[in-house]
């Protein structure tokens, strides 16, 4: 993410002399001109980087420290690219032979079982969840605290339905 507070927060409060330090550079930011960026902020302000274990830990408070700064985030932007086209990959070969991504769906006559019983106001919503046989988030996720259906599971009921029809 571009938007991330706590570093936002941290880069506000450092002044002259100060170090951030990172456990890691990956931790820093996730591209290259990302990196750059935080970096050159640092500069501005005449604060430091310090990054405490990877291939070589760096200090960017001398020119030294500063061109192997750039020189391991550009591997480790590398890295994350590899590590990307590889996933992207094995996903696809995946696919060739059959297989589907992502989580199981829940078949919609529980969620319809669970929505029914919600609408009791003595049932609590970990009750339902567990005599019906789905997870709450499953539950808080298809219908609304009376047990009304929220606008995606309403969605994917005609769906399944139409399909049904169509068989």
């Amino acid at each position: 993410r571009s938007d991330r507070p706590g570093l936002a927060e941290a880069l506000d409060w450092m002044r002259k002399g100060d170090t951030l330090v990172v456990w890691k550079l990956d931790r820093l930011g996730r591209s290259l001109r990302q990196l750059v960026q935080t970096v050159d902020r640092l500069h501005e302000g005449e604060a430091h980087l310090r990054i405490l274990t990877g291939p070589l830990a760096a200090d960017t408070s001398d020119p030294a420290g500063r061109f192997v700064f750039h020189v391991f985030a550009a591997l480790a932007e590398y890295e994350r690219e590899l590590i990307r086209e590889r996933t992207r990959a094995g996903i696809a070969a995946a696919r060739a032979r059959g297989k589907k991504g992502g989580r199981r769906w829940t078949p919609m006559s529980k969620i319809l079982e669970a929505s029914e019983l919600m609408k009791d106001p003595d049932s609590s919503p970990q009750a339902v969840a567990r005599s019906v046989g789905i997870s709450l988030a499953t539950l808080y996720r298809n219908m609304t605290p009376k047990g009304d259906l929220k606008p995606e599971a309403r969605q994917r009921l005609k769906r399944e339905s139409a399909a049904r029809k169509s068989k």
